[in-house]
């Protein structure tokens, strides 16, 4: 697999249903111009069930998330909401905009 897509690397998808979402590298099928990313959000796209993605359609970002964040959906989610967050500068938790949780 290509560095620039390893193993909880954090992309933003460019084409399809997902198109404009975070999600994270969980691994790969295939080698060069036949490899598949298999990516996964924690949601719509738990770890058991990875989405396959052809690296064309993903941008790297420089995040790297650690393999305790990649531990179970719910740290996934979270750790995606985070950047999510961050990258819109947004401190609403709950996006409604009463704060909360």
């Amino acid at each position: 697999m290509d560095r620039t897509y390893q193993v909880g690397r954090v992309v933003l998808c460019k084409a399809g249903r997902e198109k404009g979402r975070l999600l994270c590298v969980v691994g790969s099928e295939g080698e060069g111009s036949e490899q598949t990313l298999l990516l996964a959000d924690g949601k719509e796209r738990p770890l058991e069930r990875p989405k396959a993605k052809n690296p064309k359609h993903a941008a790297p970002t420089h995040t790297v998330l650690d393999s305790g964040s990649m531990s179970t959906n719910r740290s996934l989610r979270r750790a995606l909401a985070a950047l999510a967050a961050e990258k819109t500068g947004s401190n609403r938790p709950n996006g409604n905009g009463r704060g909360g949780s």
